[in-house]
């Protein structure tokens, strides 16, 4: 889910074929664990619940639970994570299993935390982003929707580095 959050905007816009953008999208998926390692994944593994109170039953109750809450913010056309959806599924799996005792608070109030967060500013910086490209834009000719189209491009490379990263 997350990766369509970041081609949607190229494909729609038509900086880049639909193949091409999803190729590279998947590129990026596959490779970034080896080329940026795992932060995230050993977050979720050691930061938020003990690594004792997982096991493969844990595992696949909590896909479980991601994929049904991701098909139902589908259905709902409501935005989610999937990201947030594993790391929910993982603190109930846990929770009926281990009990509460294997949560880290630490780990989950960060988590929480970032997820409140990231929305506030992503919404302060696009709109200075915004604001900052329509001031640079203000008298110019149509050969500006050529440097526009670059830019989204660079969107795309700029996304894609930050889902390797994930």
């Amino acid at each position: 889910m997350d990766s369509s959050n970041i081609v949607a905007p190229i494909i729609s816009s038509r900086a880049l074929p639909a193949r091409l953008a999803m190729t590279l999208t998947a590129l990026a998926t596959f490779s970034g664990p080896f080329i940026f390692g795992v932060a995230v994944a050993n977050t979720i593994g050691g930061s938020i619940v003990l690594p004792s109170a997982v096991n493969m039953s844990a595992i696949i109750a909590a896909v479980c639970t991601a994929i049904f809450w991701g098909l139902l913010t589908w259905v709902l056309g409501i935005p989610s994570s999937a990201s947030h959806a594993i790391i929910g599924g993982l603190i109930g799996a846990v929770v009926a299993r281990a009990g509460w005792s294997s949560i880290n608070l630490g780990g989950l109030l960060k988590v929480v935390i970032i997820l409140f967060a990231s929305p506030i500013i992503g919404f302060f910086v696009g709109y200075l982003v915004t604001r900052l490209v329509v001031l640079l834009s203000w008298n110019a000719t149509p050969r500006i929707n050529t440097f526009f189209k670059g830019g989204a491009n660079c969107h795309l490379y700029c996304a894609l580095v930050e889902l390797w990263s994930k």
